[in-house]
């Protein structure tokens, strides 16, 4: 199983940057995120909601409601993957068709849900599902200001890319709120332990 370990701000960076300056490499220089195996999700990012993904007049007819944590996760067995962006490269060409290509398989294991979450609005949300042809295999929900990401510490500085903060490329297997697989990659553009099959093994 991948360890939930990711890069954050802290004096730790800050020692890493003065090192990669310097030509120093090797060494770890990441720390541990906020959310790991035995979390309840709900309970650490408490007040957070999701926004389904839908057209503008769906939102407006809404009045643009969202969804609480608990109503996703509680009494449910749900796969969750995050990522940086819609109609970005990695995202749109293997995260999401990892998962849509055995939706399958996680249906045979009893899950309930494959969900799909990125910091973007649900309008991006939904024309990007639209687009991959998955919106009827995989959920698809916004964190349009990143609240999720950011009380899970899941989230990602990608200025250098013109994306502003964004998130970790990770996924997680949730049961009744409980987190019970974690996985994070090393970087956001890497695609080694965040995929569909790789989180079906460890179900």
């Amino acid at each position: 199983m991948a360890s939930a370990i990711l890069k954050r701000t802290s004096p730790t960076c800050l020692l890493k940057s003065m090192a990669d300056s310097l030509g120093i490499t090797g060494g770890s220089w990441r720390s541990y995120a906020k959310v790991a195996v035995g979390t309840d999700i709900v309970s650490a990012a408490p007040g957070v909601s999701l926004q389904k993904s839908r057209t503008w007049d769906e939102g407006v007819s809404s009045k643009f409601s969202t969804t609480p944590l608990k109503d996703i996760f509680k009494g449910k067995k749900v796969v969750i993957f995050g990522l940086p962006g819609a109609y970005t490269g990695v995202c749109s060409q293997q995260h999401v068709p990892s998962y849509k290509n055995i939706i399958d398989k996680f249906k045979a294991k009893g899950i309930d849900s494959v969900i799909c979450v990125a910091v973007n609005d649900p309008y991006t949300m939904h024309a990007w599902a639209e687009k991959l042809q998955a919106k009827d295999a995989i959920e698809f929900y916004g964190d349009f200001d990143g609240s999720l990401h950011k009380s899970l510490e899941l989230h990602k500085d990608l200025s250098v890319a013109l994306l502003g903060h964004r998130s970790e490329r990770w996924s997680a297997y949730v049961e009744d709120g409980e987190v019970k697989v974690l996985n994070v990659e090393e970087a956001p553009s890497d695609f080694k332990v965040s995929g569909g099959e790789v989180i079906l093994g460890q179900i």
